[in-house]
């Protein structure tokens, strides 16, 4: 599958990577659907108030000066006006932040009330519901920037899939948290790779080596689906395991450089060696080493990793048959040597800059659905391999119809996964683990 939504890579040279020059410049009337009538300010509302949340609406209100903020929304109660508080306290756009008591909405549903309440919606919610929250928004006629990853499961991918072509139909503009996308020098880089700079593409090897992050604590009186959702990031039928969450940055530069196509297969390894804290550390792995393989012949290891006290690498490293790409690194060896001069660029905030012009008629239109369901796609692969231990393929893979749900969306509702007598949760085990290794046995 190709991404016919999102202008070439050398479009983007010439326009998006150049908006951040002139991000704060003055934005002409929006021409596209759903403006706010009568004047150019665009409402924009926030799903999820978590760390990135909050990032992702502060990097949208200092990208253009007529955005406002009236919604926001979060599982949790105390989240989400925590969230409106420290944005109406900000010095330099408080007051473009127009959030009320009856616009901060909480609960496991909460993005229906902020799609009703903004012309543009930031989906930053767990993994987990970004398939749901994402054709609400499309249906209901909004600009959606999603964050990565865009699911946890097959039926999830289908479902964003779908809804991409549906926002393509609706002329409705969708912009990726996959934000090295957007950053400028990473697009000169990426864009000499594939116009051949390093020759012929031969193989990719990713990184993503770091420490261990976060967990949360159950809180007294918690129920089990309200204990899992506040520690999202641990199970995989929220995240989607950290090989999903985390590593689809370098995954997604390996789809980037493949014409943005999803690998053929996947085998791999993968397993929990240092996250045997139960039940904080939910059922997700703390390593993974998978090999892809592409259409085209070229194969990618890639490689992540959280653990603490260990060697710490995160880089893409791109050989051809004239040379290498270390892309994070910016710079190209060999037969055509290449270093990028200015690599100081907020992709964060550039992201939305791209999103607004799009929406306002100032730059083409932008529909980054395809590619960032394939790399998640390529994520949620090697998830599968490594939890089963089986060579997969891209046919096999997409005729998995396994679920990763609740049986409702209350704090009552049961998750895909329950704790045994002693709090401890199943792990995928490597060739004992049922189906697509979703459900494993005790260690």
């Amino acid at each position: 599958m190709t991404n016919q939504f999102f202008p070439s890579r050398r479009d983007f040279m010439k326009t998006g990577a150049i908006a951040g020059a002139t991000a704060m410049a003055g934005l002409s009337l929006m021409r596209g659907a759903h403006a706010a009538q009568n004047n150019n300010k665009l409402r924009i509302g926030l799903v999820g108030c978590g760390g990135r949340g909050r990032g992702a609406a502060i990097d949208a209100l200092s990208a253009d000066p007529n955005i406002v903020l009236t919604a926001v929304g979060d599982a949790f109660k105390e989240v989400a006006a925590g969230a409106a508080t420290i944005f109406k306290a900000n010095e330099t756009y408080g007051d473009r932040v127009l959030v009320t008591p009856e616009t901060t909405f909480d609960g496991l549903e909460s993005y229906k009330k902020v799609i009703e309440n903004c012309d543009v919606v930031l989906l930053c919610e767990p993994t987990h519901f970004r398939p749901i929250s994402f054709r609400a928004a499309v249906d209901a006629g909004k600009h959606v920037f999603v964050e990565k990853p865009v699911a946890v499961d097959i039926p999830g991918i289908k479902s964003v899939l779908e809804t991409a072509q549906k926002a393509k139909d609706k002329g409705l503009n969708v912009v990726s948290g996959l934000c090295w996308r957007y950053h400028p020098a990473v697009v000169d880089i990426m864009t000499r790779v594939i116009d051949g700079q390093v020759g012929k593409l031969i193989n990719i090897d990713e990184t993503y080596l770091t420490g261990r992050l976060w967990k949360r604590d159950r809180q007294p009186g918690d129920s089990e689906i309200r204990f899992q959702a506040r520690n999202w990031y641990n199970f995989t039928w929220l995240s989607g395991d950290f090989n999903t969450e985390q590593h689809i940055h370098s995954l997604d530069k390996a789809v980037w450089a493949n014409n943005n196509e999803a690998p053929v297969s996947a085998v791999g390894v993968g397993g929990r060696m240092c996250r045997v804290e139960q039940p904080g550390y939910g059922d997700i792995y703390d390593m993974f080493g998978i090999k892809y393989e592409f259409a085209s012949g070229v194969t990618c290891h890639a490689y992540c990793r959280q653990i603490n006290g260990c060697y710490n690498n995160t880089d893409d490293y791109m050989y051809g048959t004239d040379g290498k790409a270390t892309v994070l690194s910016f710079v190209i060896e060999g037969k055509n040597p290449y270093k990028v001069q200015n690599t100081n660029h907020n992709m964060y905030q550039l992201e939305h800059v791209a999103l607004f012009n799009a929406i306002r008629g100032n730059h083409d239109y932008i529909n980054n659905g395809v590619y960032m369901a394939n790399s998640t796609l390529m994520a949620i692969m090697g998830r599968m391999a490594a939890y089963t231990g089986k060579r997969l393929t891209y046919d096999e893979v997409m005729k998995d119809e396994t679920a990763l749900v609740p049986d409702g969306y209350t704090w009552d509702s049961t998750p895909p996964t329950l704790p045994d007598e002693n709090g401890r949760y199943k792990i995928a085990l490597p060739g004992v683990a049922g189906g697509y290794g979703y459900y494993g046995e005790q260690f």
